[in-house]
């Protein structure tokens, strides 16, 4: 009997074949570089001259950039009495200010701030931001992931949104307060936008917090698979995060790297890496961390886990 085959479409040139134990885990290969440990000093802010500077960690992450992480960027811009312009092929865009006081034009509104405020703005948010003295502002956005993505963004699906830092301490006290808010893991309050009722984050891809560590206190360590690009609102010497991949029997973390909280620095916490805050300042200090929760919250891939003593580890469905 004669088989007789059919010509088929023959396998492309830059098509690959892997046995799964050589390609499940590229991380854990060395196949894709880790999110390293960095901070960004504040000594920017201190220096003259009108200036945005990405904070660029592209080489190491082997990706196009700028890139603080494979998601996202963090910059630092400095206003010396006069404007710059921003603008990101971003779906959103994140401002705190960190110092100082003036105003943003963007979406056809003008945002009058001062220092402790934040607002977002959408894709197609481009913004000319303006002070009569010297400013500071802290600025994150998604454009790396749009980048890897290989779009662009179409429409934006969410309005500008202000959060005044009046309002925001507000809430942040009145948690501090509460007897069960004082004694939870994090004394912090979420900013949060109407239109994402079901990740209630910032935007659909952004996650921000507004955080108090108050003096003597050590916030015990949580991990989750979302990057932190973490910024240093106010604080004494004497604060400090610690990070690393190992609890010890007491479920605190053990060879760690420890970053020193500087005010108007940011430094990075890779994902899926224990963290602990420790507060020896004598001070309360308080810390804003920016992430990509709201995406990893929206795919349920968050896995955000707290240490217990014991060295065991309770999930949550919150960061």
């Amino acid at each position: 009997m004669t088989v007789t085959r059919q010509a088929g479409t023959p396998t492309s040139s830059q098509a690959q074949f892997f046995d799964y134990s050589s390609a499940a885990n590229p991380l854990q290969k060395g196949l894709i570089s880790r999110i390293p440990y960095r901070c960004f000093p504040a000594s920017f802010f201190d220096q003259a001259g009108t200036e945005l500077k990405p904070l660029d960690l592209s080489e190491e992450l082997e990706c196009e950039g700028p890139a603080t992480g494979p998601s996202l960027c963090g910059n630092f811009i400095r206003l010396d009495g006069d404007s710059l312009r921003t603008s990101a092929d971003a779906t959103s865009q994140l401002f705190f200010v960190a110092r100082g006081e003036g105003r943003s034009q963007a979406c056809g509104q003008t945002f009058h701030w001062t220092a402790g405020d934040t607002f977002v703005l959408p894709a197609g948010g481009e913004a000319i931001h303006s002070s009569d003295s010297t400013a500071g502002l802290y600025w994150v956005h998604d454009a790396p992931l749009l980048r890897y993505l290989g779009v662009s963004t179409v429409k934006p699906i969410f309005e500008p949104c202000f959060y005044s830092h009046r309002d925001a301490r507000a809430e942040l006290d009145a948690i501090a307060r509460n007897p069960r808010g004082a004694n939870a893991n994090r004394v912090s309050v979420l900013l949060g936008n109407n239109a994402f009722p079901q990740t209630r984050t910032v935007t659909h891809t952004l996650w921000a917090m507004l955080g108090i560590l108050p003096s003597g206190q050590v916030q015990r360590p949580h991990r989750h698979q979302s990057i932190a690009l973490d910024f240093a609102v106010a604080c004494k010497p004497g604060c400090y995060t610690l990070i690393g991949t190992e609890l010890d029997d007491d479920g605190m973390i053990c060879n760690g790297h420890r970053e020193n909280w500087v005010a108007g620095a940011a430094f990075v916490t890779p994902p899926g890496y224990w963290h602990s805050h420790h507060n020896e300042s004598g001070a309360d200090a308080y810390v804003l961390p920016i992430q990509d929760a709201g995406l990893h919250t929206y795919l349920r891939t968050l896995d955000i886990a707290f240490s217990r003593s014991g060295g065991k580890s309770q999930p949550s469905n919150h960061p």
